[in-house]
């Protein structure tokens, strides 16, 4: 009869375990907390020396046309070439992209010139983007690497809580000073990297861009696995853009506030809920063992966002709003780490950087579109019916990929798989 052993304690920490994932974690913090406070200034002070709102909607497309020209070829790149050195170019143009706006900024510089370098900002952020995701599975073993995931969740989740409210914090004092500080943020990342040993693997050959980026695409659509989670989150967060028309249920539809909160302070507290709430589901599954049965978990989870949205439509207290917004984060961090994990590990080291490109390409193409498609519904039908018809194509979704994907259901731990 062999010896007993007793099962092993989760290790909710088992990725900083590994000092190369440690420094990018902190490093990840760095960028995200000097980002969104850049991001408030940039916003802020467009909006109080031009007062057009339009203007501010225009920030959106500028950023987002290097997501649709750039993502697929710094995909390639990525699998091609040094992954840390395309980090290290992309920091050094964020850097500098940061100084130039805060010197534009102390010198009331033209708009147009605020504009060319947010777009030469969200360039450079889109060059390093592939890379930096595919060079995560690099830094911890294969059965650490969903710990490690659900860490890198729940940084993004925090910072999204604490970036824009110290943004909001340096700005009151003075606007130029968020600019410099997202500056030596990247500077702090970059300092950190360039020490940091981080392991090449194996990667692909220079060729044909046009070549190998339909290798990737054809990747994706052949690992029918991946293809299902992938798309499946691509709708879920088209349809499902509630976070789009918050101003109107803030001013217009939540008009019974707690505490004699403005419109603009109830505003503040539904945006932040959904982070709030993938935030503290990061922290539970950091500490939590790995999902056994990791499809299945996703699916309920994409339908639960679907209901919570639902019941954020129709609802008209503040609190039940800032809950239903609460369970949609918490329950798209599900699917987050479940997608992300699943790409990362069925996907060859050499073809990482394409196929993470691929990924973000769907997921940050469908976040414009859902906005965008969540304010044409709400133009013809009132934004009520936008989000109650979103939430209901949502779980219409969840049910369709469950036949078309039938596999994703059956998925089980990731690592093993």
């Amino acid at each position: 009869m062999p010896p007993f052993c007793p099962p092993r304690k989760h290790d909710a920490y088992a990725a900083f375990r590994h000092p190369a994932f440690t420094i990018l974690f902190i490093g990840g913090f760095l960028i995200h907390l000097g980002t969104a406070a850049q991001s408030v200034a940039f916003g802020w002070e467009l909006y109080v020396r031009t007062n057009s709102v339009w203007l501010l909607g225009l920030t959106g497309l500028v950023q987002a046309i290097p997501m649709l020209l750039l993502t697929l070829p710094a995909g390639y790149i990525a699998d091609v070439y040094n992954r840390k050195r395309i980090i290290i170019i992309g920091l050094c143009g964020t850097t500098l992209t940061s100084i130039s706006l805060g010197a534009f900024s102390l010198g009331e510089g033209p708009v147009v010139g605020m504009f060319l370098l947010l777009f030469m900002d969200a360039c450079f952020n889109r060059i390093a983007g592939p890379a930096s995701s595919a060079i995560l599975p690099l830094l911890v073993p294969q059965e650490n690497l969903e710990n490690a995931i659900k860490w890198r969740t729940s940084l993004f989740q925090l910072c999204a809580v604490a970036g824009p409210a110290l943004g909001g914090i340096i700005i009151a004092f003075h606007i130029p000073t968020a600019y410099f500080f997202s500056a030596c943020c990247t500077t702090g990342f970059l300092l950190l990297l360039r020490g940091t040993q981080i392991p090449v693997g194996k990667q692909g050959k220079p060729g044909s861009i046009r070549r190998q980026l339909h290798e990737g695409l054809a990747f994706v659509w052949h690992q029918k696995l991946i293809l299902g989670t992938v798309s499946l989150d691509m709708f879920a967060v088209l349809l499902g853009g509630a976070v789009y028309l918050l101003p109107v249920f803030a001013r217009d539809i939540l008009t019974h506030r707690p505490f004699g909160l403005s419109p603009e302070q109830t505003l503040g507290w539904l945006r932040a809920a959904p982070a709030i709430g993938a935030l503290l589901m990061a922290l539970i599954m950091a500490h939590r063992p790995p999902l056994k049965r990791a499809g299945r978990s996703m699916l309920i989870a994409v339908a639960a966002f679907g209901f919570a949205t639902i019941i954020f439509g129709v609802s008209r207290s503040f609190w039940l709003s800032f809950a239903m917004l609460f369970l949609t984060g918490a329950f798209d961090n599900i699917s987050v780490v479940v997608r992300h994990t699943l790409v990362q590990l069925r996907t060859p080291n050499e073809m990482r950087g394409r196929v993470s490109a691929v990924n973000s390409m769907f997921i940050g193409t469908s976040n414009e579109l859902g906005g965008f498609e969540s304010g044409l519904v709400a133009r013809f039908f009132g934004p009520v019916f936008s989000v109650v018809s979103g939430g209901i194509g949502t779980i219409v979704i969840v049910l369709l990929w469950s036949r078309l994907f039938p596999g994703l259901g059956n998925l089980g731990q990731l690592h093993d798989e």
